[in-house]
């Protein structure tokens, strides 16, 4: 009798008891498939990363990725398995494979993990996944992002950059003749974010005048790493589930409010009776035809322009003050170059400063070494499996590009790690006996490439020319010994996080 219940209770719980252990199995069981038999088990890489997600989950939100990623490429090579379905790329042919339109080649779409629009928002330019609706929104804004009309909206840019100039003075004057230690940082991103904030609202975000950052911009700064959290959520649907759930309802008014101070700018800019060259005439205009954008898609588009437009920009004009006085002979050819090419201020125009060779070099440069986007967020293999660099990967496979890794691969530059402008000089490529003759300029693409390009990379140009050109014809500048700041140091939660760069600045004696 007790047998037969001692039996039976165990034939009750049998089930329950396979089921637990099937549960505690399955991880194994999922390990080994990842390692062994998923179609993915024979691409480069570390088994760590390839047979769970949480390796590149820890490393994104240490803000650490890129750097893990540049050591394990430089270990496993320019092809890289970083999770059990993820496989980046440092190699130049990536970038034609993977943003190009290819004969015979369905495109490679946006993955929707890192760039799905938020709830009850529309499609931007950014995070449309349908080339035909991102299409339709480019051909809105592209007249905004012309040479042509950057000429006629030079005025705006100027405004603000002789307003850096003044704001800069104000503080050297504070301590005449010893100079005076300033964080330049703050500065390119008020100077950035007011010349976008004219051009696409009609309104600056008052940065200048007021010599702080505007609320706005300040959360969004106060935000990039928590995007990083919500992006890590993502890849458990549960996890990101109970993590919505546990938002506090003034942080959802809070994120509710960033987006609606956009959309209360777009209204008034798009209410205005006036003729003004900025990014948002061209959008009014056609707001009326069967193609026109709704308010609500300007208001999204225009949120993530706002950002896209002036973050990166002032990200890249830091890196380039930080590589310049960390090298003064760099510093002192490219100062020497800017005075001699002008006798006043007012002569630093768009078009005088577009030829200068040595400026030109710098910047080229500081898009190399310290890239605004250094890890370019993926894209997916189209359905049926497709090619990058001569790897088949199954449909479906988030493929991506790391634009720091391949700027420092000493298979495309010599001395690729060395801060050295001279590589982008006219001669470099064409006189055989310079050392960077056979450094291949085609494998850094800061603006992207294909369909999805950069439409600000010209507005982007204007804007670094002018700033550098006119700081560095009304100031003097050197590092601050024992403040110094190294490039590579720095994490990166999508954007990067920067540092305050400590800049003496002495105003010129003419």
């Amino acid at each position: 009798m007790v047998a037969e219940t001692y039996q039976g209770g165990f034939a009750a719980g049998h089930p329950v008891l396979m089921s637990f252990g099937l549960l505690l199995l399955y991880p194994v069981i999922r390990i080994v498939y990842n390692l062994y038999f998923h179609p993915l088990s024979r691409v480069p890489g570390p088994s760590r990363w390839a047979c769970s997600r949480l390796p590149f989950i820890r490393s994104l939100l240490r803000g650490t990725i890129i750097h893990d990623f540049e050591r394990m490429h430089r270990k496993y090579g320019p092809v890289l398995r970083v999770a059990p379905n993820e496989v980046t790329f440092a190699s130049k042919d990536a970038w034609p494979d993977i943003h190009q339109p290819r004969p015979g080649h369905q495109p490679f779409l946006k993955d929707p993990l890192w760039w799905k629009a938020q709830p009850d928002h529309p499609d931007s330019i950014i995070n449309a996944i349908s080339p035909d609706v991102h299409a339709k929104i480019r051909k809105t804004l592209a007249p905004g992002f012309t040479p042509r009309a950057l000429k006629a909206q030079e005025p705006f840019i100027q405004k603000y950059v002789n307003l850096l100039v003044e704001r800069i003075a104000e503080r050297t004057e504070a301590a005449p003749g010893k100079g005076v230690e300033l964080d330049i940082c703050p500065w390119m991103n008020f100077a950035a974010f007011d010349i976008f904030g004219d051009l696409g609202f009609g309104e600056s975000f008052t940065c200048l005048e007021s010599s702080e950052y505007h609320p706005w911009i300040a959360l969004l700064f106060n935000s990039v790493k928590a995007a990083s959290f919500v992006a890590a959520a993502r890849f458990y649907p549960l996890v990101e589930f109970i993590l919505m759930k546990c938002i506090p309802p003034s942080l959802k008014k809070m994120q509710a409010d960033h987006y609606q101070h956009i959309a209360d700018r777009v209204d008034r800019r798009l209410n205005l009776e006036m003729s003004r060259p900025d990014l948002m005439s061209h959008v009014n205009q056609q707001r009326s035809g069967e193609k026109g954008l709704s308010a609500d898609e300007i208001s999204a588009t225009f949120m993530v322009l706002t950002t896209a437009g002036s973050e990166t920009t002032a990200t890249t004009l830091c890196g380039a003050f930080n590589e310049l006085i960390a090298h003064p002979e760099k510093l002192s050819r490219l100062t020497k170059e800017v005075r001699s090419a002008f006798q006043t201020r007012e002569q630093i125009t768009l078009e005088a400063v577009k030829n200068l060779p040595y400026l030109n070099a710098v910047i080229h440069e500081s898009l190399r070494l310290c890239p605004a986007i250094p890890w370019v967020l993926s894209r997916l293999v189209p359905p049926g499996g497709d090619t990058v660099c001569g790897t088949w990967l199954p449909g479906g496979t988030p493929v991506s590009i790391q634009a720091y890794t391949l700027n420092r691969d000493p298979g495309y530059f010599h001395k690729p790690t060395s801060f050295a402008p001279e590589r982008w000089l006219p001669d470099a490529s064409t006189d055989s006996n310079s050392p960077y003759y056979h450094d291949d300029r085609q494998a850094i693409q800061p603006f992207s490439m294909g369909p999805r390009n950069c439409m600000g990379q010209h507005l982007a140009w204007a804007e670094m020319r002018l700033i550098l050109s006119k700081l560095l014809f009304t100031f003097d500048m050197e590092a601050v010994k024992g403040k110094e700041v190294r490039w590579e140091d720095l994490r990166t939660f999508v954007l990067v996080e920067k540092q305050p760069i400590i800049v003496r600045i002495t105003p010129r004696v003419m």
